[in-house]
Order: C-alpha cells, then structure tokens, then sequence
C-alpha cells in the first residue's frame, strides 16, 4: 500500500512580494518620518486591558535601504518580548523579515520536519504575521509621543 505524500511546498514568488510590499506601506503609515526619526512607539491594549506596545527603532539607514528593529513590549520578567528585524528596499517598495527569534536569513523553502522546527513556508509565514501585527497598531494603536501639525 502506497502511502500518500504531501506534495512538497513551491514558494509562491507573486504572493509573497504582494506582502512584502503591503507590510511597506503599512510600516510607513505608522512612522512616515523614517527619514528622519529614529524611534516611534505604538501604545496598544490587549483584551484584558493591559498596557502595551509596539516600539519601532531604525537600525541603519543607507541609500536604497533602511533596516528596523521591531519589539512587542510588555510587563513580563519571565518572558523576553518578542522582536524581528526588518529590511525595507525603497526602491522596490518592499518591507522583508530578516531576522526573528534570534535566526537570520531565512529561506524559501524549508524541508520537513527539520531540527530547527521551521515550517516549510517560514519565510512567508513571518512577513504575513508581520502584516498583520502592523495592521492592528494601525486599527487600535496610538502614538506614545504627542503629535504636532505645523500649519
């Protein structure tokens, strides 16, 4: 008897650029003064009401790049607060995960299972969530620093 096989994962180039370019805009929404900032902090709650936030640090600025640190901050001493890293090619428009968990460099495609426990799709997988850790500061986030418009 044959043994059905899981057909392996084929990275889907279209989809992930389309959310690499998404997580771009998004990340400009919420510090559109990259430029020229070098920090931002995004307060949000959770559903129990417990404080805490997004911070958005910028790492390195070059011509065509800018890479940025991301960290979900939040009151626990047991718990290291998640954090990644981010590359963003203005060029192309496009904002990549290039570190998570203490990994660089990711793959497209991960055999299965592996030692380090990755999925085959890890690569996409981080930039989605990435998406939609970035929408919901957009939706229910404010900015820890008062905002002045010059008129």
């Amino acid at each position: 008897m044959n043994a059905l096989r899981k057909p392996r994962y084929k990275v889907d180039l279209i989809n992930l650029q389309a959310v690499c370019e998404a997580n771009y805009w998004r990340l400009l929404r919420l510090m559109p003064d990259m430029a020229d900032s070098d920090r931002l902090e995004v307060l949000v709650e959770d559903q129990d009401g417990e404080p805490q936030s997004l911070v958005i640090e910028v790492l390195e600025r070059c011509r065509y790049t800018t890479t940025v640190r991301l960290i979900h901050q939040r009151e626990h001493e047991w718990l290291t607060p998640p954090s990644m890293e981010l590359r963003l090619y203005h060029d192309a428009g496009m904002a990549e995960v290039v570190a998570a968990y203490n990994r660089r460099r990711f793959r497209g495609v991960y055999p299965y299972p592996n030692e380090q426990m990755l999925q085959p799709d890890e690569k996409f997988q981080l930039n989605q969530f990435l998406g939609e850790w970035l929408g919901y500061c957009q939706r229910y986030g404010r900015s820890a620093q008062p905002v002045i418009i010059d008129r």
